[in-house]
């Protein structure tokens, strides 16, 4: 963890011990290569990190922000700088390195004006890196958790109102990941694993766009096992909620094939 508050004694006399240390050995060796670079004005190395990222350098920048808390970690600039290096990270699609400088923000500064954005750019790192709907979903869900936090945490601001958009999305997104992988059990005749995936779209995702081939899915899914009083429940409230649905007319085309026509017509 970042540690940007140090005692100015230790400060002085680590300096002093850098500058001996130098001095006895530049007449051999040459100056020191790895020594840290002289301390400057605060706003200077501030506006060197603005322009950077103005200039889309973001590496620069966020070296920039860093050695502001480095030289200056009791100014009033120490702190801004630290989200501002979070955030040329982020740009930088540095998402892990964004999210630990975010999280010794939040811990460090949990009553600053800057924190709600905090937590809503970690949350943005986590949603850049959701990935299509056949791979991993963990960073999905994490992003889900952390917007979530930002609504309960700050309902009142518009990183809230942005969150609760970017949660619907990513609804929809976990409801597409369960469909894939129902997909691909029904396609191998495993119509229980099957069965279970689009029964969960349907009970946690209901609001989403995948819900209608969820219930079809089902219906096709209790046929093949010959369960027909299930398949006509699924149909049933499909064909309630979505009459006018291809999905209706596909589930509604199955049953009737099976002399089990559903009681609602498919709508045209």
């Amino acid at each position: 963890m970042r540690e940007p508050f140090h005692f100015p004694l230790v400060r002085i006399c680590v300096v002093a011990a850098a500058v001996l240390l130098l001095s006895a050995c530049a007449g051999d060796n040459g100056p020191d290569k790895d020594a840290l670079p002289p301390d400057q004005p605060v706003n200077a190395l501030y506006t060197k990190g603005t322009d950077a990222l103005d200039q889309g350098k973001y590496e620069d920048a966020a070296k920039q922000f860093a050695e502001v808390e480095r030289q200056h970690p009791y100014s009033k600039w120490a702190t801004h700088a630290q989200i501002m290096e979070a955030y040329a990270y982020y740009q930088n699609l540095e998402y892990d390195k964004a999210i630990a400088t975010l999280d010794d923000f939040i811990q460090l500064h949990p009553g600053n004006t800057d924190t709600p954005y905090a937590y809503y750019l970690r949350a943005e790192c986590n949603y850049e890196r959701i990935a299509d709907v056949t791979r991993d979903q963990t960073a999905t869900r994490e992003a889900l958790r952390q917007f979530h936090t930002v609504i309960d945490r700050y309902p009142a601001t518009d990183y809230a109102k942005d969150a609760a958009l970017k949660i619907s999305l990513i609804n929809d997104h976990l409801a597409g990941a369960e469909m894939d992988i129902g997909r691909w059990y029904e396609g191998k005749h495993l119509y229980i694993a099957a069965i279970g995936r689009f029964h969960d779209v349907v009970k946690k995702y209901q609001t989403t766009s995948h819900v209608p081939e969820a219930l079809e899915r089902l219906v096709e899914c209790y046929v093949a096992l010959g369960i027909m009083d299930e398949a006509k429940k699924d149909a049933a409230v499909l064909g309630y909620n979505y009459p006018g649905s291809d999905w209706y007319r596909s589930a509604y085309d199955l049953l009737t094939s099976k002399g089990a026509a559903p009681d609602i017509k498919p709508k045209t």
